[in-house]
C-alpha cells in the first residue's frame, strides 16, 4: 500500500478588514466596490493596506537605503528546505538558544514562539512579541543563513531592536519572512514556499506560506 502523500499546510495569515497591522502602518480595509449582491454584473474588491500587512517579507530596501528591492529576490531564497526551530525565551530570540541548533550556511530559518499561539488571537497589537535580538541577529548574519521568518508582524521589536535587527540582517542579504502562524506546525524539517507579491522596486509586500514535512 502507497504511503499517504505529505500535504502542504498554509501558515499564512490571512487578510481581513480589521485585522492587527503595526501601530503606525495604514488599517487593513476589503471591500467592495461592486457586488453582484447589489445588482452588480461581477464582483470587484478594493484593497486597502500597507505593504508589510499579515504575512509578508521585507526587501533590504526596507532598512537599507539604496538596498535591492524585494522584487529582486531569487527564487531559491524561499523555495526549499526550511527548518522551524522552536524558541522558548518569552521576550526575543536570543544567541543560548541558537548555539546548539548548528545553523548552516544557506539555511532557510523559521521561528516558533508564543506569538503563534498568543498574539494572533486578537486585532490588538501585542506590543511585548517575541523578536530577535541584535544579537542573535549578527549570529545568523555569521552562520551564513539566507532566509529567516518569524511568527509575528517583526524581526525586530517594537520597544527593543526594531532597527538593529533590520539593519543587521538586511544589510547581509539575509531576507526576511513575517507575519507567519506556526501554531500548528512542529519543530523539524520541512520542504517551503513562500512567494510575495511582485511589485517593482518594492520594501515589502505580502506573501502566502505553504510548509510539508519532509
Amino acid at each position: 500500500m502507497a504511503a499517504l502523500q505529505k500535504k502542504w499546510v498554509d501558515v499564512s495569515v490571512p487578510i481581513r478588514s480589521g485585522m492587527v497591522h503595526w501601530p503606525d502602518n495604514p488599517a487593513v480595509n476589503v471591500s467592495r466596490m461592486m457586488d453582484m449582491d447589489k445588482g452588480a454584473v461581477c464582483n470587484v474588491s478594493i484593497l486597502s493596506f500597507g505593504a508589510h500587512t499579515g504575512t509578508h517579507m521585507d526587501g533590504p530596501l526596507h532598512f537599507v537605503k539604496g538596498g535591492a528591492g524585494l522584487d529582486t529576490m531569487p527564487f531559491e531564497a524561499t523555495i526549499g528546505p526550511a527548518r522551524v526551530i522552536e524558541i522558548k525565551d518569552k521576550e526575543s530570540v536570543k544567541v543560548y538558544e541558537l548555539e546548539n541548533q548548528r545553523l548552516k550556511a544557506g539555511e532557510r530559518i523559521l521561528f516558533k514562539t508564543r506569538n503563534s499561539k498568543k498574539s494572533w488571537k486578537s486585532d490588538a497589537f501585542d506590543d511585548h512579541f517575541v523578536y530577535v535580538s541584535k544579537e542573535a541577529s549578527q549570529f545568523i548574519v555569521d552562520a551564513g543563513v539566507q532566509t529567516v521568518g518569524i511568527d509575528y508582524l517583526s524581526v525586530g521589536g517594537y520597544y527593543k531592536d526594531g532597527v538593529e535587527t533590520h539593519q543587521i540582517l538586511l544589510g547581509a542579504k539575509v531576507w526576511i519572512i513575517e507575519g507567519i502562524n506556526l501554531a500548528k506546525i512542529a519543530p523539524g524539517k520541512y520542504d517551503m514556499i513562500c512567494l510575495p507579491i511582485k511589485v517593482a522596486n518594492s520594501d515589502g509586500a505580502p506573501a502566502r506560506v505553504l510548509l510539508r514535512a519532509r
